[in-house]
């Protein structure tokens, strides 16, 4: 079984101020395109660097998760600090994905420019930053998706598979 961390950073939505949205559309997404058995690990805590890196990695090390999908805390305000959180607990980065979102969201937005979503590796668990918007959350997905389960693969994680008429999945044929 595959567990899958959903990590909503949000100082008012920590607080109860108001119903998160970014998280529901994280899962309504996985559900949508993952064929294969897996099961969710909500967490919301507050922007900071201490609180989301101490979620990332109890969520990493001891939730056992394989994948755990950020929302939140990637602008450029003062409290935006989950890239830095992220790049704090993972042992390798993996930019693409960041730059993808970007250059994805910069047909919708000109405002793209000012995310700063990363990804990287921990142990065995792909940590991906994505932004807190729903509809870009959908779009962000939709551009790095296809690649997450052949990293999950590469890195020793549980498998990934997915809805061939959703998402387009990649995987090198076998040599």
């Amino acid at each position: 079984m595959v567990h899958i961390g959903v990590l909503v950073v949000s100082d008012r939505a920590s607080r109860g101020e108001y119903e998160d949205q970014s998280g529901k559309a994280i899962e309504a997404f996985l559900r949508k395109v993952i064929s294969s058995n897996w099961t969710p690990i909500f967490r919301i805590v507050p922007d900071g660097i201490e609180s989301v890196a101490n979620a990332l990695t109890e969520m990493a090390d001891r939730d056992g998760c394989d994948l755990v999908l950020t929302t939140g805390g990637t602008g450029p305000a003062p409290r935006d600090l989950t890239p830095e959180a992220t790049r704090a607990v993972i042992q390798r980065e993996l930019a693409g994905f960041g730059e993808l979102m970007r250059q994805r969201s910069l047909t919708q937005v000109p405002t793209a420019i000012l995310s700063r979503q990363t990804a990287g590796v921990r142990g065995n668990c792909l940590i991906v930053n994505l932004p807190g918007r729903p509809s870009s959350i959908e779009l962000c997905l939709n551009a790095v998706f296809p690649a997450i389960p052949y990293c999950l693969d590469l890195i020793g994680a549980g498998r990934i598979e997915g809805r061939p008429d959703v998402c387009g999945i990649f995987r090198p044929a076998a040599s």
